[in-house]
């Protein structure tokens, strides 16, 4: 499913994972893939809808499956609620943190801009998009990214940053830790955390 194109992961969910901002996507996500888009009359097995809200989650973070599985055993042993623990820990990846401070429109364009080497924490260049931010890191793009027309764009187009972030220009800095309101609504982190529990 990892390597399906990324229309259809999102028709076969109905929500836009990746922050997509294509007119057309929003008309399309109310018909599955396949054939006219026909559904399946036959009601899905509890077993079927964890994995399902699984990979929904997996996807939406770009999260292979063993970094997944890893972050959900450090949830396990925090000691909040594992669901919302475990929500907060993939918010904190250094690609997330990217495209939710605004400087890329979706989260697979945030991600190469951190692998092409754009940013820097603390100063530091980090190529790595899973790295984990802590409050009082600064993250910040470097000039040649700066450049990118679609950083631009993003940057002079999208709204303020959550909460537990702070922007200011091309720089943003970690106030914070993510909140349960803070996570994707359409993510449903008990069906997770049940599916790892079997």
């Amino acid at each position: 499913m990892a390597k399906a194109p990324k229309w259809k992961q999102m028709r076969r969910f109905g929500v836009n994972l990746y922050g997509t901002r294509s007119p057309g996507l929003a008309k399309r996500l109310d018909v599955p893939p396949g054939q006219h888009g026909r559904r399946r009359a036959r009601k899905p097995s509890e077993y079927a809808l964890q994995l399902r809200e699984k990979q929904k989650a997996r996807l939406t973070y770009g999260a292979n499956e063993r970094q997944f599985r890893r972050t959900f055993e450090r949830a396990l042993h925090m000691p909040g609620r594992t669901g919302e623990e475990f929500l907060s820990l993939l918010e904190r990846r250094l690609d997330n943190v990217v495209y939710r401070l605004g400087f890329a429109p979706t989260r697979p364009m945030a991600r190469q801009i951190v692998s092409h080497g754009h940013v820097q924490v603390n100063g530091r260049k980090v190529n790595v998009a899973s790295f984990e931010v802590k409050p009082g890191d600064v993250v910040g793009l470097r000039d040649k990214a700066q450049q990118i027309q679609d950083v631009q764009d993003a940057m002079s187009s999208n709204p303020a940053p959550p909460a537990w972030l702070q922007r200011e220009g091309p720089h943003g800095r970690v106030i914070g830790t993510p909140q349960a309101g803070d996570f994707e609504p359409y993510i449903e982190p008990q069906r997770i955390v049940e599916y790892y529990s079997r």
